[in-house]
């Protein structure tokens, strides 16, 4: 009987040791953007984009990138790829199992550390002939890998202690950008997923390393691609990153410009007005939500998000005006707080020392369109000359 036992023990251990590394499973977790509320599938990330179709209730969707803070590049089961709303009311991300076949195995017994550092804890010791999933390249030095109990960590990329194939398969060897890349990493940084130091770092771009600026998120961030086709984001600092990029927005003509924006505002006519209103939707706007979307939808340039740092923005360009009747199409205006609809009731105010409390977009003609009050019916046109609006007028000017 002890005999058959360990018979039986060391046939196992043979069956075993022949199984073929790949046949084991393996997932990674991605997120997707799960569809939560029937919402517009676009061509462009504007709501006066081409409408592809109606995406349903329960579909998901790939990431392909963030384009903005309103805005998410997706792709469908089809592999459509297009533009939906970021916002919680339309799309929930939502973390989902993939299946995938290890692509690496351990050559020589090697610390499986919990960071890519030799002072990272030590998870355990990855044993010879067990196969792992590399899901990225963090440096020359480290993989990031999954092992067969789903334990996510570090290992050296020495050939020493792993092989694998995952160079040739997950590192194509020709760049992939959409276009000619105009950019150039000046020092280390890191590469992340989001506009924040909290988003996940993608890797580190190097010195030296050539990406593509799509476009110019915020002050503070780059939308860029890098060699590998990967979207992120990175410092605007010149510490860096040096760029050719220049905004869409800013090799229009102004007329040009600022019929777009009116155009896009009018689009909005009626809209309901709503006290710091959500930036991820459309259905309401306060004063400074409005004048954003129309810039955005219009010439794609991303204002700040309220009233008194949009006021700043354009004091920075230095084209303000202090009479309105200098002001040009397109051109926004900025208000003081209401204090009556006499002049005698503003006598005496130092407007230089007022505090922004509204913004519009002047339309020439002395008329202007914004949104103040849900009583006043949402987004409207006003005409200035002699009313509120001329009394409470602070100063306008373009946006660059």
């Amino acid at each position: 009987m002890k005999k058959q036992l360990i018979a039986l023990v060391m046939s196992a251990a043979v069956s075993l040791s022949v199984i073929p590394y790949h046949a084991l499973a393996f997932s990674y977790d991605t997120e997707k953007a799960k569809v939560v509320q029937a919402v517009n599938f676009r061509e462009q990330p504007s709501t006066s984009g081409d409408r592809i179709r109606y995406l349903k209730v329960g579909e998901l969707l790939d990431i392909v990138s963030t384009y903005n803070s309103s805005w998410l590049q997706v792709r469908d089961d089809t592999g459509q790829v297009g533009y939906v709303s970021s916002s919680p009311t339309y799309i929930q991300l939502t973390s989902v199992k993939v299946p995938a076949e290890p692509n690496g195995q351990i050559v020589k017994s090697v610390s499986f550390r919990t960071g890519p550092t030799t002072d990272a804890s030590r998870i355990r010791y990855l044993q010879a002939g067990e196969p792992v999933l590399i899901l990225e390249k963090m440096n020359a030095y480290w993989y990031k890998v999954q092992d067969k109990n789903d334990v996510i960590g570090y290992v050296s990329t020495s050939e020493e202690y792993i092989s694998t194939a995952f160079e040739q398969t997950q590192e194509p060897e020709e760049p992939l950008f959409q276009s000619t890349p105009n950019a150039t990493i000046v020092s280390s940084v890191s590469f992340r997923t989001g506009m924040s130091t909290d988003a996940d770092r993608i890797r580190y771009l190097q010195k030296g390393e050539q990406v593509l600026v799509l476009n110019k998120a915020s002050d503070y961030w780059y939308n860029v691609q890098d060699r590998n086709g990967v979207i992120g984001y990175v410092s605007t600092s010149s510490q860096y990153i040096t760029t050719t990029f220049v905004e869409p927005y800013k090799q229009l003509d102004h007329t040009v410009a600022a019929g777009k924006v009116v155009d896009a505002g009018m689009n909005y006519l009626g809209v309901p007005y709503e006290f710091g209103s959500s930036r991820n939707d459309t259905s309401t706007f306060d004063c400074s939500d409005f004048v954003r979307q129309a810039y955005l939808d219009g010439i794609k340039q991303l204002l700040p998000g309220d009233s008194r740092s949009q006021g700043a923005y354009v004091q920075a360009v230095g084209k303000t005006k202090s009479d309105w009747r200098q002001l040009k199409k397109g051109d926004l205006l900025f208000f003081m707080n209401y204090k009556g609809y006499n002049a005698s009731s503003y006598a005496g105010v130092d407007k230089s020392k007022e505090t922004i409390t509204h913004v519009g977009i002047y339309l020439g003609d002395g008329k202007m369109l914004h949104t103040y009050s849900a009583a006043s019916g949402g987004v409207r046109i006003d005409n200035i000359a002699d009313s509120q609006w001329e009394l409470r007028f602070l100063y306008g000017g373009a946006t660059y």
